[in-house]
């Protein structure tokens, strides 16, 4: 017994002697973080032991506490858009740290697909934004908020509903096939495909980063073909737990809206329409072309301008709280948000409620595992467009009874009140969603230098979409009602292994990527539909209680794709830099033989600025030249597109009976189709000169698409329509510049810009039987030119009074639309005008596009100014396309040709002659600059909140879409390209951001 106590004792004593040595080898370090110029503190930046996951964050006051075994400890010290720094602490306790913000940021570390780089050596035309830059610009999606601010990204907003997205088009249309769906971007959200932007908060987000030429998206094959836009969210870090409280609200109003005629107007162009025939001379004669509800009308002035009772004022909200923290071993990171957006248009409503969970754990030295996870709910009340029917009905008597209510019919029975859908029981549609989207990953590193990671991820998304209009409403126009509801469900599923080996001998670093992707999607929907419900009030929840035309169907869609990669980035020295990655994909879609393709690329860049010849120059601080080349590819059809399939059609044998029956789609399917592909060359400098003060990105890129899968149209004596097929080309070539500028640096006040301009060049190069024209003037496509061209007759003015013989000549009268005379069956004028006198007026795709971003900061108070640009495009637009010259409907305010009114802008109101040739008077060039936003902030001095244990606050107002220039279209905002029933609108909101 005694001799089991005397080991007891003595254990004991050796386990508090080695605590008290690893207390005397562990010691805690202590600093503060600044800005080198400004000497303010950098609050966030991240301070980490080198080679290990321990790490701590700076407080607001840029002072930070880590935990060190040692004095050989290295520290990493990183922030946003500020130099990486390096630290050996030796016997030091207390650190006095400054970062350079240096605009070229070359140790800035970018996100590339599987994997990361210091911006220094990348190889490929990459752009890297930061996450607070995604959160200037209030906006319900990142895409947005980053439009005039990655040259090569094409961004735009056409539509102004609530919780509507933006378009955006990377270098150029290339698949003409089908454009809409075969040009879209990939967007990777902590490495899982197949997340919707409009779920992310933008609080949420870390950095962006957009990939853009085949050297760089090649590693994504066919998913990156149209580029790439990875988003990193934030994630947990060591020390001190963080709370963050992000919101504004604010009021919205219609941006710029294109004026209808009003009640007098009106009124004088209708009299002038029947003048034109001779059966109106003077207001004796309205009787003639008035009914009594508008002769009352005029007599009483009662005169209704519709545009001004459907708009509203909006309001717009978002809601967000973060909260990261972590230890060495368990980092988390979590956030809720709520968003709300109530439109400019009553019952326009999009709600979003969004979760997110990420959390990274070691296990021990060479196992670690992480979730990535989020969540959203949207509730989205969508409104019918009352512009059409508003633009068009009669601005005469009273859209209301004297009870309040809306009538249905103003002056007549042929147009409904374009009101009449914001009464209960009128109209109602809803889309709910739910979509969740996760990934697990394990991470293993077995030996040095080397990792492997396994990552699942899956996107469940399902929807229920039912829509209801009233027998009076604009839908129903007093026939039926109708109720419909349309379920949809998709399940991804992704599976993806890497491999990343890195390895250094002397001058030569080495990094060799391997990653095997397996990815699944199941897409499956039904819908169902009556007429004539029982009882309204239940809107789509009941279709078994309609009485009429009951309709329902199915469908199911599934498609895989398994992908093989490698990837090799060498380095010589730091300065001579290589990469070369290879591709393999197959996809279900195609059929048996062509399901497999490969794309390789190779791309290389030389450090010019790190050679001994640079050494003694001033001028340059960083000079880099890159070179690339690769390939990518598209499988742009849908699931089964290369099968043969039946249709179901209605038989009868005795013409009363109706039985199914079935026939073979007029779309045939084509076994032999294969993989659209696209080669692009890349050329691009990096610079920063005059000791970082101007930094920028020069690319020039030259893209061919070959093999396009294309609509062939098949002869009508075959019995189908059309088959795809490998034919046809198209070119996009161009030159993308990124300038960066410290205008103003000093103590208490900076200024630093970013300019951003872009310009592509698109063509057909090859088609299969030369010229596709069409009767759409839209979509004609023709060799040489702009897939997105408008190809139409060219409007040359007004036929005048003094050249009535001359018009006589084309079947025109003085006042009618003078269209050019340009070819004929010979190809000269002929004096008809014919389809061979339509040419190409424009195209959609404008010749540049470019933003102007400012920051400013003095001393607390922060200001940001964006502009953006867009030049050279053409538009159609649908607000020109409102007139109708009979007068039978009402229409744009526009300026018309009267004898006493000679211009050369719309033709003559006739009650007889036809509006033929309208889109003539609807063709523009639209060019623009555009205000795009300005925030003013104020960062609350730390004195006043101190004591309340906060560690930052701001507050800010924020002005989005404020101010437009555009030379030929002062009628309504050049953005939405004058699409009448979805006008755009600017917005104003206060905001609060805490961080405790």
């Amino acid at each position: 017994m005694k001799n089991k106590t005397t080991l007891v004792y003595l254990f004991i004593v050796l386990l508090l002697g080695s605590y008290t040595h690893v207390m005397a080898q562990q010691r805690t370090v202590t600093g503060k973080i600044i800005d080198q110029v400004t000497k303010q503190p950098l609050p966030g930046a991240t301070v980490n032991i080198k080679g290990t996951s321990q790490g701590a964050a700076a407080n607001a006051s840029g002072v930070f506490s880590i935990p060190v075994p040692g004095d050989n400890t290295v520290l990493v010290v990183t922030y946003i858009g500020y130099g990486t720094q390096e630290i050996t602490v030796g016997k030091q306790t207390d650190l006095n740290i400054a970062l350079s913000n240096a605009i070229s940021n070359v140790n800035e570390i970018v996100v590339i697909g599987y994997g990361q780089v210091k911006k220094r050596d990348l190889t490929g035309a990459v752009v890297s934004i930061k996450g607070d830059e995604t959160v200037k610009v209030p906006a319900s999606n990142a895409i947005e908020a980053l439009q005039g601010k990655i040259p090569g990204a094409d961004i735009y907003r056409d539509n102004g509903y609530a919780g509507g997205q933006s378009n955006i088009r990377i270098r150029g249309t290339r698949s003409i096939g089908n454009p809409a769906s075969s040009n879209n971007v990939l967007y990777i959200v902590d490495g899982v495909q197949g997340v919707s932007m409009s779920d992310i908060d933008p609080n949420d987000i870390q950095s962006v980063d957009v990939l853009k030429d085949a050297s760089s998206t090649a590693i994504y094959g066919s998913r990156g073909a149209n580029g790439v836009i990875i988003i990193t969210t934030k994630r947990g870090t060591t020390g001190k737990p963080k709370l963050t409280f992000s919101s504004y609200a604010g009021v919205s109003d219609v941006s710029k809206y294109g004026r209808m005629k009003n009640g007098p107007e009106y009124v004088a162009f209708k009299r002038e329409a029947y003048r034109a025939v001779g059966t109106w001379n003077s207001v004796a004669d309205d009787p003639l072309i008035f009914n009594q509800k508008e002769l009352n009308a005029i007599q009483n002035q009662q005169y209704i301008n519709y545009p001004d009772l459907i708009l509203h004022h909006g309001t717009q909200q978002n809601y967000q709280v973060g909260v990261s923290g972590g230890t060495d071993k368990t980092k988390i990171y979590f956030s809720a948000g709520y968003y709300r957006e109530k439109g400019i248009l009553a019952g326009d409503d999009y709600k979003r409620y969004t979760a997110r969970f990420n959390l990274d754990q070691t296990i021990n030295s060479w196992l670690k595992v992480g979730i990535s996870s989020q969540y959203a709910n949207i509730n989205n009340n969508i409104r019918r467009d009352p512009f059409n029917a508003a633009s068009k009905a009669i601005p005469l008597g009273l859209p209301y009874d004297s009870a309040g209510n809306v009538v249905m019919y103003t002056v007549d029975r042929l147009q409904i009140n374009p009101l009449i859908d914001e009464q209960p029981g009128s109209w109602a549609a809803n889309t709910k969603t739910n979509r969740f989207s996760g990934a697990v990953y394990a991470d293993i590193t077995p030996l040095k230098g080397l990792d492997i990671r396994s990552t699942f991820s899956t996107t469940q998304w399902s929807s229920v979409a039912g829509q209801f209009y009233g027998k009076n409403s604009i839908n129903g126009n007093g026939a039926n009602s109708q109720a419909s509801v349309t379920n949809t469900q998709s399940n991804f599923i992704s599976w993806e292994n890497i491999i990343t080996y890195n390895k250094e001998i002397k001058d030569h670093a080495f990094t060799v990527t391997g990653v095997t992707s397996y990815i699944q999607n199941i897409g499956t929907g039904s819908y169902a539909l009556a007429k004539n419900q029982t009882f309204p009030s239940q809107l789509w929840y009941n279709l078994a209680g309609a009485t009429q035309s009951p309709g329902y169907g199915s469908n199911y869609n599934k498609y895989a794709l398994l992908s093989f990669t490698g990837r090799i980035n060498y380095s010589y020295q730091g300065k001579y830099l290589l990469t070369l990655t290879g591709r393999s994909d197959g996809s279900s879609k195609l059929g048996p033989g062509n399901k497999w393709a490969f794309f390789p690329s190779v791309a290389g860049a030389w450090r010019v600025s790190d050679e001994n010849f640079m050494k003694k120059q001033r001028l340059f601080s960083e000079l880099k030249l890159r070179v690339g080349y690769g390939i990518s590819g598209n499988d742009v059809i849908a699931p089964y597109a290369t099968q043969n399939t039946l249709t179901q059609i209605k038989f009868s044998y005795d013409d009363t009976n109706l039985a199914p029956a079935y026939t073979i789609n007029p779309s045939i399917g084509n076994s032999d189709l294969k993989w659209e592909l696209t080669a692009t060359t890349n050329i691009g400098v990096d610079f920063s000169l005059l000791k970082d003060r101007i930094s920028g990105t020069v690319d020039y890129y030259d893209a061919r698409t070959y093999n396009l899968i294309f609509p062939y149209t098949m002869p009508s004596s075959t019995g189908v329509s059309t088959i795809s097929r490998n034919i046809g080309k198209t070119s996009n070539r161009g030159v993308e510049v990124s300038l960066t500028t410290n205008n103003i640096v000093s103590r208490n006040f900076r200024w630093t810009s970013t300019i951003s301009y872009a310009h592509n060049k698109e063509k057909i190069t090859e088609l299969p039987n030369g010229n596709v024209i069409d009767n759409d003037y839209r979509k004609s496509l023709i060799l040489g030119q702009s897939p997105t061209i408008y190809y139409d007759y060219k409007k040359l003015g007004i036929w005048q009074t003094g050249e009535a013989a001359q018009a006589a000549q084309y079947d025109a009268l003085p006042g009618d639309i003078k269209l050019a005379d340009i070819s004929g069956p010979d190809g000269k004028p002929d004096g008809k005008i014919t389809a061979a006198d339509r040419t190409i007026i424009g195209t959609r795709v404008p010749k540049w596009t470019g933003g102007f971003n400012n920051n400013f900061t003095y001393r607390n108070f922060d200001l940001n100014i964006l502009f953006i640009a867009r030049v050279g495009q053409w538009m159609s637009s649908d607000y020109y396309a409102k007139y109708v010259r009979n007068g039978s409907q009402n229409g744009s305010a526009v300026d018309y040709w009267t004898p006493e009114n000679p211009t050369n802008a719309y033709p003559r109101p006739n009650a007889t002659r036809s509006s033929s040739n309208i889109t003539t008077l609807t063709e523009y060039e639209n060019s623009y600059v555009k205000l795009r936003n300005i925030t003013l902030g104020y960062n609350v001095p730390k004195s006043f909140i101190s004591r309340a244990k906060i560690e930052n606050v701001r507050i800010y107002v924020s002005g989005k879409n404020l101010w437009f220039y555009s030379s030929n279209n002062k009628d309504f905002d050049p953005e939405s390209e004058g699409i009448i029933d979805q006008p755009l609108s600017k917005l104003f909101v206060a905001g609060l951001n805490v961080t405790f």
